[in-house]
This record gives structure tokens, sequence and C-alpha cells, in this order.
């Protein structure tokens, strides 16, 4: 699936792939305490933030999706990152083969709708891309605000399970063909 990775825009957000150069900006994200209180708990080194935008990359190159950077159009400010994933997840049920939305932003810019409006536009991309396409997400039971992200972009709760030893909702959203 040869899919190039594509800029993305709505009224407020400029949504486009990574390049090294946004290292630095995720690194400060991917490292504030608020950022993973629901996503493993321990802040990212330099290390791991280097390798998940290189897993960004190899998403985009090898499944034809992948995340993107999110950034304030009219500033340049960056917000976080929003995309779609294959992590061949040790869970049951298994989430493999169905593209996992997932999105992380700055803690500065929480509760101003950009989260939801990015997964849109990332949703606006899938449904054109991939018509009758299911996509899921994960989302800690305790993280009420990226619940209230999903379940507004259309994710409904399948069920309740476990991901590395703790609680998980895992949440689908049907296809829409445009």
């Amino acid at each position: 699936m040869s899919i190039q990775p594509t800029d993305l825009t709505t009224s407020r957000l400029t949504l486009r792939p990574h390049t090294r150069d946004d290292f630095l900006e995720s690194y400060a994200m991917w490292s504030d305490a608020e950022v993973i209180r629901y996503i493993g708990g321990k802040p990212f080194t330099r290390e791991e933030v280097w390798a998940r935008l290189l897993r960004y990359a190899g998403h985009w190159a090898m499944l034809g999706y992948g995340y993107w950077v999110v950034r304030e159009t009219q500033s340049g400010r960056f917000l976080g990152e929003v995309g779609f994933a294959d992590y061949h997840r040790e869970m049951e049920p298994s989430l493999m083969s169905t593209p996992e939305v997932g999105w992380a932003l700055d803690p500065a810019v929480h509760g101003q709708g950009y989260a939801t409006e990015a997964v849109r536009a990332a949703l606006d991309w899938a449904d054109r891309t991939w018509p009758a396409r299911e996509t899921a997400c994960i989302v800690a039971p305790e993280n009420l605000p990226s619940l209230r992200v999903a379940q507004k972009c259309g994710y409904r709760e399948q069920l309740r399970t476990t991901y590395k030893g703790k609680p998980t909702i895992v949440l689908r959203r049907a296809a829409k063909v445009v």
C-alpha cells in the first residue's frame, strides 16, 4: 500500500508528516508527566521518542498511514500528534489490521477543542482513503477527556479489557462511506 503522507488543514490546524525538525518539540511533549499520565505513566526518553518518530515514518512507508504533527496554522506552534497505527498490541481482542487512531497534545492546549478537531481531520482523511474501513482506539478508563474526544468523533465502547496489565477501553468507529 503506497499512500504518500499528505498535509491536512482545518480552520485552525495544519497536520503534516513528521520531519527530524519535530524531534525536540515531540520529545518535550512525550516527557511531560501530564501527557503520559494515561500512556504508560513514565516519561519517554530521547531514545524512545526518536524510535517513535521513526515508527511513524515506517507506518507511512509500510502501511500507507501514520501520524501527523499538529500545528496551529496561524502561529506554527507545535500542539501535538495525531494519526493511525498498527502497533500489533498484545491484547485481546486483537486490533491487528484495524487502523488504531491515537492523539497526544501539549497540556497547555488541553480543553480548547484541538484534539477533537485534529482527530476529525484524520478521520476525514481515513474516510476518503479507506471507504468502508472500521477504525479503533484504546483509552484508559480514567482518561475522561480522551473518552469525550473519542465519543465526539464517533467512537463507541466495544469492550473493556487490559493492556500491559492495566484496564483499557476498546472503542470502535464504524466505517463511513463518503
